[in-house]
């Protein structure tokens, strides 16, 4: 089979390797399609939230069918299709799924089951493979007490993150104002339902308080992770207003004005992942038809994985890159 392997930082390749096996509570998986991360960029060179060892195959956005089951195995059939939980635990220790451990950029693999979701006839293959970053950015939003159609929530950041946050927040009714700097998000953020899309280089925060009549929004998810965007996240929230960080930016300082939570009485919640929230998130996504797709900007197949990985660095192009195997 083929699969897609770092054999060190800022080396991939696609090599051929042997079928998988299965052992006794495992199944096979046929993968089906999988999304490029942005952490993959971060495995890609050499760096993750925990330790990781190259050779490693990368993909924790995935979607598949199960083509054979394991003995003791109950509850799967083969033909199901099914999308996996990125944290997972072995016996061994605690694995994030395509970092400490081979994910799914190949044509097979082999997972215990207990790491598994079915997929509903409704969500197709295409729309599967982001139910990971969704159940992120659903996460986000349930973090800091959902929302609803009395609220305006700013998305600071139209990443993948970014944008399936703001289709969350779309999803449970809100007014959404998503803030970023390239034009191709923002109109992607229009395409999902957000009620405006705004330009920072205009001042985001005196647009966002024009948009809302100067109260500022209820609920603001900052996804970006970027300086100017973490500096203004507490400028754009109300007062009593609720603030959830799920961009990343480890390692890196930059000037806020922490007083403006106490001023403002905001409560500010960090996330990351999405635990306990997949099931619901799966469900969430049948119930409400919200379709993703605009955010998979291309689609290559997995023998084109490296020359992919090279267009997925261009953002004025690319928000999610697709692989098919």
């Amino acid at each position: 089979m083929r699969a897609l392997v770092f054999e060190t930082p800022d080396k991939p390749v696609i090599v051929d390797r042997p079928m998988p096996g299965i052992g006794d509570g495992e199944v096979l998986i046929k993968t089906r399609t999988v999304g490029i991360c942005h952490s993959d960029y971060e495995l890609l060179a050499g760096r993750y939230i925990i330790p990781i060892s190259y050779p490693v195959t990368p993909g924790h956005e995935w979607c598949g069918e199960i083509i054979e089951v394991g003995r003791g195995v109950k509850g799967w059939s083969v033909g199901d299709r099914v999308v996996g939980e990125c944290v997972v635990r072995t016996p061994e220790r605690l694995h994030h799924f395509g970092f400490s451990m081979d994910g799914a950029d190949r044509e097979y693999f082999s997972v215990n089951p207990d790491w598994l979701h079915k997929l509903p006839e409704g969500i197709d293959d295409k729309r599967a493979s982001l139910i990971e970053p969704f159940t992120c950015g659903f996460y986000a939003v349930l973090r800091s007490g959902g929302t609803n159609a009395s609220e305006t929530v700013v998305i600071s950041g139209g990443g993948t993150i970014g944008l399936v946050s703001a289709a969350a927040a779309i999803g449970m009714g809100a007014r959404v104002i998503v803030v970023d700097p390239i034009a191709r998000r923002r109109e992607v953020a229009l395409r999902l339902g957000a009620t405006e899309a705004v330009d920072p280089a205009q001042d985001a925060v005196a647009q966002v308080m024009e948009l809302t009549g100067g109260k500022g929004a209820d609920l603001v998810v900052e996804a970006s992770g970027h300086d100017a965007s973490l500096a203004n996240t507490f400028e754009f929230a109300r007062e009593d207003g609720r603030v959830s960080m799920v961009g990343i930016n480890i390692g890196r300082r930059i000037p806020v004005e922490l007083g403006t939570i106490q001023i403002k009485n905001l409560t500010v919640k960090g996330c990351i992942g999405s635990p306990g929230v997949w099931p619901a998130a799966i469900r969430f996504l049948e119930r409400t038809g919200i379709d993703l797709t605009p955010i998979q900007t291309h689609t290559f197949g997995l023998d084109e994985a490296v020359a992919a990985f090279q267009l997925g660095k261009d953002a004025a192009q690319c928000i999610k890159v697709t692989l098919t195997a």
